[in-house]
C-alpha cells in the first residue's frame, strides 16, 4: 500500500438522540488538524438530533451529514457502515455522538503507523467521565476498571485470540480508540452485522482482528472518554438474548472463516451458555401463557419455536421440548 502520510482522518459519528452531546463530540474531533472530516449519520431519532447536526454542517465545511433513505432508523451498524461508505479520507477512526476525544487522540497512531508500513490500525483505551453519582454507580456494577483497554501489548498475529479469551486477563478496545485504514475494511468479509441490534461494535473488532493487522497504541492512557448517563444502552440492554445472538454469529462466522478450533470452540460453548440463559429466561416469562396455550400440544409449533430459540437438535432443544410440555399439563 502507498504512503499514507500525512495522517488524514474521517471520524465517523452515528446519531441517535444525541442532540445534548453531539456538538460536544464533534468539537473534540475538529480539535485535530489530522481530522479531514467529521461524518455524521442521523439515524432517524425521536429528538431534535437531526437539526442539531444540519446546523454544525452549516457552521464547519469539514463536517458531513448522511440520513437513511426516509429518514429511517436502522442502527448503530448500519449507521456506522454508511459512514465508513461515504468517507473520502484515508484512515477512519470511529467516535460515539455522546463520547469526546481528548487531546492526543491521534499521537501514538502517528507514531505506530510510521514505525510498522504493515499495521492496518491501532487502538488504544477509552475513560469514563460520569455525568452524575448515580451513572457512576450503575457502571461500577457492570465493570470491574473504569479504563477500557488491552492489558497485554501484543503482537498483531496474537490480537484475535487475546480478544477471545485464549490469552488469560486481556481485556479489550472500544471502537472510540481505534483508527484503520480505510482500504484495509476491504479484507474483510463484511462491515458490521446489521442484524445485531447489540454488541455490534464487538463481533465488528473480533472480526477485524481476525482479517487485518492492528496494533497497540496508548494503552495506559485514555486517548478518549465514554460519557456515562441515564441513556447509555451498554448499562440497559445486556441480556441474554444479546450476547446468544452475538456468540452464535461469531460462532458461524467462525466455521465459514475457517478459525482454528480453539477458538471456535470458544464461541460455542458461549453460544450455548447464553442460549441456555436465554431460553429459561423465556420460559419464566412465557409460562402462564405456555400452560393455557393449545398450540402447544403441535409438536410442529412447538420446534419450530424452540428451533429459532437455541437451534435445532441440541440438548437444549430437547430439554424445552420436554420442559413446555410439563408446563402445559401443569
Amino acid at each position: 500500500m502507498a504512503d499514507l502520510d500525512p495522517l488524514a482522518i474521517s471520524v465517523v459519528i452515528p446519531v441517535y438522540n444525541a442532540a445534548k452531546f453531539v456538538e460536544a463530540a464533534v468539537a473534540s474531533a475538529l480539535q485535530f488538524t489530522e481530522v479531514e472530516e467529521v461524518v455524521l449519520v442521523d439515524d432517524g431519532g425521536p429528538d431534535n438530533s437531526l437539526s442539531v447536526c444540519q446546523d454544525l454542517t452549516r457552521r464547519e465545511p469539514r463536517v458531513k451529514l448522511y440520513r437513511h433513505p426516509g429518514g429511517a432508523n436502522l442502527g448503530a451498524a448500519e449507521s456506522r457502515n454508511l459512514g465508513m461508505r461515504m468517507s473520502r479520507a484515508p484512515y477512519i477512526a470511529f467516535l460515539d455522538a455522546d463520547d469526546f476525544y481528548l487531546p492526543g487522540r491521534f499521537d501514538a497512531e502517528r507514531e505506530v503507523f510510521r514505525l510498522h508500513p504493515d499495521a492496518d490500525g491501532v487502538y488504544g483505551a477509552i475513560g469514563a467521565h460520569f455525568q452524575d453519582q448515580q451513572g457512576r454507580e450503575r457502571f461500577e456494577k457492570v465493570f470491574s476498571r473504569q479504563l477500557t483497554s488491552v492489558r497485554q501489548r501484543v503482537q498483531p498475529e496474537k490480537l484475535f485470540h487475546g480478544l477471545v479469551g485464549l490469552l488469560g486477563d486481556f481485556g479489550y478496545f472500544s471502537l472510540d480508540a481505534l483508527t484503520v485504514k480505510r482500504q484495509a475494511l476491504q479484507r474483510m468479509d463484511d462491515l458490521m452485522r446489521s442484524g445485531l441490534r447489540l454488541h455490534q461494535d464487538t463481533d465488528f473488532l473480533v472480526r477485524m482482528a481476525w482479517y487485518l493487522r492492528l496494533y497497540p497504541g496508548s494503552l495506559e492512557k485514555p486517548v478518549a472518554m465514554r460519557r456515562v448517563h441515564d441513556d447509555n444502552r451498554f448499562l440497559k440492554q445486556r441480556s441474554f438474548h444479546s450476547n446468544t445472538l452475538l456468540y452464535g454469529s461469531l460462532w458461524r462466522w467462525s466455521v465459514r472463516a475457517g478459525v482454528d478450533g480453539q477458538a471456535r470452540e470458544v464461541f460455542h460453548r458461549k453460544y450455548r451458555m447464553y442460549a441456555v440463559g436465554a431460553a429459561s429466561s423465556k420460559l419464566s416469562a412465557l409460562a402462564i401463557a405456555l400452560r393455557h396455550a393449545r398450540l402447544m400440544r403441535t409438536y410442529v409449533f412447538r420446534d419450530a419455536l424452540f428451533t429459532r430459540l437455541v437451534g435445532e437438535g441440541t440438548r437444549m432443544h430437547r430439554f424445552l421440548h420436554k420442559a413446555t410440555w410439563q408446563i402445559w399439563r401443569g
